[in-house]
Parts: C-alpha cells; structure tokens; sequence
C-alpha cells in the first residue's frame, strides 16, 4: 500500500504528543512492509530537528518539510471578530506548499491520503481534485469542543465571548470538512459519538487508541526521586498552559509550605516566561522544555495532568502509564483511556479531590508502585503500536474495499 500522510508539524523531535503520534504510525507502517510519504508544515517557531532514531526513518520514507509563519498578529485577532476569517486554521495554509503537495499527488499514484487533524485540512479540495486515493481524516480531538471548553472556564466576559465566537466558527468548519472525507479514524471513543452525531453514519468512523513502541519505555526506578509531582506537556496549547496555571494558584502554597509539601517540576516546550513567578528555590521547579522526555519522566514519581479542558486522548498520560508512573488526573485529561479509577490511575477532579489523592500518594510509595505497574499492564494490553498498526491496516484496507 502506498500512503501519504499531510501534518501540520513536523514529527521530529518526538516530543510532544502530535509528533509521537504520527512518528510511531509512520513507523509502524514501514515495519509492515508498506510505501509511506510525509508532507509536513513546520511552523517556524518550532524548532525540527532530528535524532539517530529519527534520522533511521526518514531513510525509509519520501520526507518534504515545508516552512510556515503562522503567527497571528494582535489586528488580525481583532479583525477575525468582524471579518468571518477563521484566523486559527487559515494560518496553516500556503499556496506554494499546496502547489507542492498537488505535484506529489498527481504523480505518486497512492492508495491512502491520510490528513493529521484539522489544520491540514485546507489542502482537502485541492488534493480531491486530483486522485482517486481514498482520503482518511485523524481526529487528534475535536477542535471546536477544545474551545468550548475553553470558554466555559472563562470569567472574563470579554474572552468568554471571544472564545465562544472561535468555538462556533471552528464547528461550521469542522463540521463541514469532516463530511467530505472518505473515512475518519479517532482516539477516543467519545470522539467517535460527537463525529456520527453530526454526520450520521454514512461516513465509517474508527477508533483506533493511541500507539507507543514499548520497547523504548523502560522505567527504572533507581533514577526516581520519591516523593516528587511533574508534569509534561506541550505549553503551546491552551488547555495545558490553563490546567497548569489553575493547579498552581491551588496548590503552590501547600506544596512549598503546608501538608503537602514535595517538590514540583513543571516542562515542556513553549513555557510563557510569566511562569516563572511561580518558580520556588528548592521547591517548584519551570524547567522548559528537556532534552529526553523520558529520562525526566523516569526520574519522578507522581504525574499530575490537571487539564479543564481539551479533548482526544492524553498521549503524555499514556506515556506516563507505559513508564509505570502513577497519575493523578482529572477525567476529561483521562478521557478515552480505558482506565479503572484507583487500579491504574487515579482521579480527580477538584480540589479538594486532588488534595487527597496527593496526600496520599506522596506518603505511600507502595500505593503509587501499584498504581503504576497496573498503568504498564493496561498500555501493553491496549496500546501496543504493533497492534495498532495491524488495525490501521485492516481500517486503510476496508476503506479501499468498493462501495
């Protein structure tokens, strides 16, 4: 089978979501035998670059990485709210990538057309009017229900409004550019009943769960620090930068100087420098973005994923669960994970829910190895991307069956 895969980023590095997503199908095709191309946007405030893991797979692959502004000037922001102009997915669209892109249809004969969620999906009329591909839309979430989300959380008038006419705007879009694709694959369960809520099902929705190469989690707990609390995740994205700000406004004081107190490290790319006030000698540490993700992971004990809104399934919860951590999360950060509330994670959803599940963690080491050798049984059974991959197939190849 040959197949194309568009992003809206390039997948190297691997450190975020996103990119581990579509590295690990791409490399879970490969190892199955099959032809796959990459076209990738690379927006230019994100830094590609590549490691021998990396560098070992673009081998494999037909690889095009194409450079993007995507910034968003405060006028434009402001001019979005009068002129209809959908600002957050126009962005990624670029006539010459496109021009590009049409090129490598045309002459690439493929079976499948994959697109990487919603931001690559301005291509889609170009490239439907070019091949007789079958064309598969990956739902990372559902776009607008991150920002309706958003906006419920609001207090501000004034950005409830705003997010709430971004949240309305995004699902005529959304809405509209799912029912043109041939087949959807999603994360989540929940995913798929919001997707055939709005387009019936005439149109085949698969749920096919997040994939990890289990091989590369191998957690050592020698190297971790007990008690400790962290958190990984892309800053870049609203919910996360949201959820982190909401549990330190909560917590600081008690975990620098009341019950309980541990020690707090916050990473990931794309930390607003406003974080830093929040930054304790000794105690809360804003670390950035690190350069192996999995050796920080590896190195503390406890995994806190406060998210309040957002959508899809958590791939930084299901890495955390790979590398036996024990993770306290709200149920929405956990959504679509086949989870059992306090087996292998454990939730919670205020504060005061938080609080007890801290207190109890940071004080029973045993408790929080259970958690997480539980977490470890659940990815291995579910999340394998070997297993994975084996359904993608049977997905690409059901779709390509005559209507």
């Amino acid at each position: 089978m040959k197949v194309l895969i568009i992003t809206h980023l390039a997948p190297f590095p691997q450190n975020s979501g996103y990119p581990i997503v579509v590295g690990n199908t791409i490399k879970g095709l490969v190892n199955s035998g099959h032809q796959v191309s990459l076209f990738s946007l690379n927006p230019q405030k994100h830094k590609s670059h590549h490691n021998t893991e990396a560098d070992e797979l673009i081998k494999h692959i037909n690889y095009y990485c194409h450079q993007i502004d995507t910034s968003i000037s405060l006028t434009n922001a402001v001019l979005s709210l009068f002129n209809r102009k959908l600002h957050t997915v126009e962005r990624y669209y670029d006539a010459e990538f496109e021009r590009l892109l049409v090129k490598e249809v045309q002459s690439g004969s493929y079976d499948i057309i994959q697109f990487e969620g919603l931001f690559v999906t301005p291509y889609l009329a170009a490239i439907r009017k070019e091949t007789k591909a079958k064309l598969i839309y990956r739902a990372h979430h559902i776009e607008y229900l991150v920002w309706e989300r958003l906006a419920k959380q609001k207090n501000d008038p004034v950005k409830k409004f705003y997010l709430r006419l971004i949240a309305k705007r995004i699902k005529a879009f959304e809405l509209n550019q799912l029912s043109l694709f041939d087949a959807i694959a999603v994360f989540t369960n929940q995913d798929k009943e919001t997707i055939q809520q709005h387009t019936g099902k005439q149109i085949p929705v698969e749920i096919l769960p997040v994939g990890l190469d289990l091989l590369r989690y191998q957690p050592d707990y020698r190297k971790t620090e007990f008690p400790s609390l962290f958190f990984l995740g892309a800053m870049d994205w609203m919910p996360n930068r949201e959820g982190i700000e909401w549990f330190l406004e909560n917590f600081a004081n008690e975990l620098t100087q009341g019950e309980l107190r541990t020690r707090f490290y916050v990473a990931g790319n794309d930390i607003p420098e406003r974080f830093d006030d929040y930054e304790v000698v000794g105690k809360i540490f804003i670390h950035g973005e690190v350069d192996d993700a999995l050796e920080f992971v590896n190195t503390k004990a406890i995994m806190i994923v406060p998210l309040l809104s957002g959508g899809g399934m958590r791939v930084k919860i299901v890495e955390g669960m790979a590398m036996q951590k024990c993770i306290i999360s709200t149920s929405l950060g956990a959504e679509g994970i086949n989870y059992k509330n306090g087996e292998n994670i454990i939730i919670a959803n205020t504060p005061q829910e938080f609080h007890r599940a801290i207190k109890r963690c940071i004080t029973d080491e045993n408790y929080c190895k259970r958690i997480g050798l539980n977490a470890r049984k659940l990815v291995e059974e579910q999340h394998d991307t070997h297993k994975i991959t084996q359904r993608l197939v049977s997905f690409y190849q059901h779709t390509l069956l005559p209507s």
